[in-house]
């Protein structure tokens, strides 16, 4: 269901220990800088844009940017995560009167335009994966980089990653991390999961990077050997390929007739997704696709945010 913003989670006492509550604060309550803003300010808007949906709506950041440039659009922002649109709240009050803030999940986007009155939108954007500011926030327990509690939840509702770990047995822990970060070690680093948890040593991100580390070979890597299994175990427990399935599902019906979609993903498994049902679109005459490849950070963004290289948009208009 669509509804409004609660009080956050209080942090635990792990994560609150790596810093001053006073630096924590400041850290995750600092706006971020939307990824690939310039892309999505060229290719987004197509003529006369009324009603942007943006269903990841994160800090605000991309709104915000919409909002100021075409002076005659209205906004619902979505998003699953209570302090995020606490942010996007402050960030978007210059513009009170034409945004509407719900806290839900992007795959019910229609649910909520319908609550809203609108039947259609001349843009929808969907930022897709894990924010920044989720990342910087060790008590959500996102990140290898910090040491924080096994929950990885988005919006704080059903089982942790620790649960899911818990639940799993050897077989079914191997075969998400393979599915879903398509890491070609799945099966060892499932094994020493299995064996840590049996032995009661596993109970923190950075008790699971190690493990993870320690199923490596030795020698340098592209990436970190934690970085496809925390994302194997983020897809799983927050369902994240069948939300996008199910936006996507949603778009025909909610996208006006020579509005545009714009959808940036992080890893290839989101995008190929994506790809494929932009394609199919195109093929049955319903949509037209602007990018004809995904569009990435330049040097000058990568230089000003390192986590945009792993960034593609793509974006098609409807016929």
């Amino acid at each position: 269901m669509c509804s409004a913003p609660c009080a956050s989670r209080k942090p635990t006492r792990r994560a609150t220990a790596l810093r001053s509550p006073r630096q924590h604060k400041r850290l995750v309550d600092q706006p971020h800088s939307p990824v690939l803003l310039g892309a999505v300010l060229e290719f987004l808007p197509a003529g006369e844009c009324r009603r942007l949906v943006d269903g990841t709506v994160g800090g605000g950041g991309h709104a915000a940017a919409l909002l100021e440039r075409h002076p005659g659009l209205e906004l619902l922002g979505i998003d699953r995560d209570e302090h995020a649109l606490a942010i996007a709240r402050r960030r978007l009050a210059p513009f009170e009167g034409r945004t509407t803030l719900v806290q839900s999940h992007f795959s019910r986007f229609g649910e909520c335009m319908d609550k809203l009155g609108w039947q259609t939108a001349d843009m929808l954007l969907f930022d897709i994966g894990v924010s920044s500011m989720q990342l910087d926030q060790p008590e959500r327990g996102f990140s290898y980089r910090h040491d924080g509690p096994i929950d990885m939840r988005m919006g704080g509702e059903g089982e942790t990653a620790l649960e899911l770990m818990e639940r799993l047995d050897e077989s079914e822990l191997a075969d998400v991390i393979y599915r879903y970060g398509e890491e070609r070690f799945s099966r060892r680093i499932a094994r020493r999961i299995k064996e840590a948890l049996a032995g009661g040593s596993l109970s923190s991100t950075t008790d699971l990077a190690k493990i993870c580390a320690a199923s490596y070979p030795r020698g340098r890597h592209r990436l970190d050997p934690a970085a496809r299994t925390f994302q194997a175990l983020r897809i799983a427990i927050n369902d994240e390929l069948g939300e996008l399935e199910r936006m996507l599902d949603q778009v025909p019906d909610r996208l006006a007739s020579g509005g545009r979609l714009g959808v940036i993903c992080f890893h290839s498994l989101e995008d190929r997704m994506v790809k494929q049902r932009l394609l199919k679109w195109k093929q049955e005459s319903r949509a037209k696709i602007i990018t004809k490849k995904p569009i990435r950070a330049d040097r000058n963004e990568l230089e000003r945010n390192p986590r945009a290289s792993s960034a593609k948009l793509r974006v098609c208009q409807w016929l």
